[in-house]
């Protein structure tokens, strides 16, 4: 990239739900509600509230209802939800949730361990929903995991990964993440599987998901925006982890890849400062340290002056 760039990048704020579902302790509802207004104000666009799962699954987000009916919405901020079958997408639906997401994996090793089924059988899951979606006027998103590795299988075939993402990008996924999910990818085989898939579904219904397992979340983030990306995945503060992967930091922080954007001259629409505080509140809330290095950095910084 020889310039910068008037272009903008869309950040799709996934800290409420995919980092706080990893995360240890239980959050109270009231700090969720907190955690989604603030980033609101802070000038994210597209945040992921929570997951309509069961709580049997994931207790973490047993008050999904609670948390979407008691948040601020913003005028112009979609708030999508994660869905993992009909029922959830009903539950969803009661409460007033406009966006849906949707899950499956690259990898049918994952697949099978993580939702009980086969890739193809996770698809056939998705049908119902997005015939229901698409009679109620429901966006749905579409997530593939374990794009750039899998734990229990190893390596994944590029093809799998493009063949996932064009079936859900067909059936009616009006975008779909690609999703590093144990955090093996490094920038060039990251921009080797974006630039696969954009070969089957158009880049602009693409997404970028990496977690920081390895430290190369935001040089993939980077490799990707430079491929032609526009949308990226993250979590303030760099919230949440890995249960695949022992010892796995969260996804990349916000903060991190707002900075970087920023530099790049890419316009995000977001109040760096803003977020670094919310960054900052939440660790201190949750008693975790704070992810984000430019969030501690500018921290330090302040205290000094």
């Amino acid at each position: 990239m020889n310039e910068p760039m008037n272009d903008s990048v869309r950040i799709v704020e996934v800290g409420p739900r995919d980092g706080l579902q990893n995360e240890k302790p239980i959050v109270p509802t009231a700090t969720k509600i907190a955690l989604i207004d603030r980033l609101s104000a802070a000038g994210l666009r597209s945040i992921e509230a929570t997951s309509f799962v069961s709580p049997k699954w994931i207790p973490q987000l047993a008050d999904a209802a609670e948390v979407f009916a008691g948040i601020q919405k913003f005028e112009g901020v979609s708030y999508p939800v994660l869905v993992p079958n009909l029922q959830g997408y009903e539950r969803a639906l009661a409460v007033g949730v406009r966006e849906v997401a949707l899950f499956t994996g690259a990898s049918e090793a994952f697949t099978r361990q993580n939702i009980n089924a086969s890739i193809e059988e996770s698809i056939d899951r998705f049908r119902p929903i997005l015939e229901r979606a698409g009679n109620d006027g429901v966006r749905v998103r579409g997530y593939v995991s374990t794009t750039l590795g899998c734990p229990y299988q190893g390596a994944v075939d590029v093809r799998d990964v493009v063949r996932v993402a064009r079936r859900i990008h067909d059936l009616g996924c009006y975008e779909v993440s690609l999703g590093d999910t144990i955090g093996v990818g490094t920038p060039s085989k990251a921009r080797a599987m974006l630039k696969a898939v954009a070969d089957e579904v158009p880049m602009g219904a693409l997404a970028v998901h990496f977690h920081d397992t390895r430290g190369q979340a935001l040089a993939n983030v980077f490799a990707c925006v430079e491929e032609g990306v526009r949308v990226v995945d993250a979590a303030v503060s760099g919230l949440g982890g890995c249960p695949y992967a022992t010892g796995a930091s969260g996804n990349v922080a916000t903060e991190d890849v707002v900075y970087l954007l920023h530099g790049m001259g890419f316009v995000t629409g977001v109040d760096l400062d803003a977020l670094v505080e919310t960054g900052q509140w939440i660790s201190n809330e949750i008693g975790r340290l704070n992810g984000s290095k430019f969030g501690r950095a500018l921290a330090a910084t302040t205290a000094a002056a």
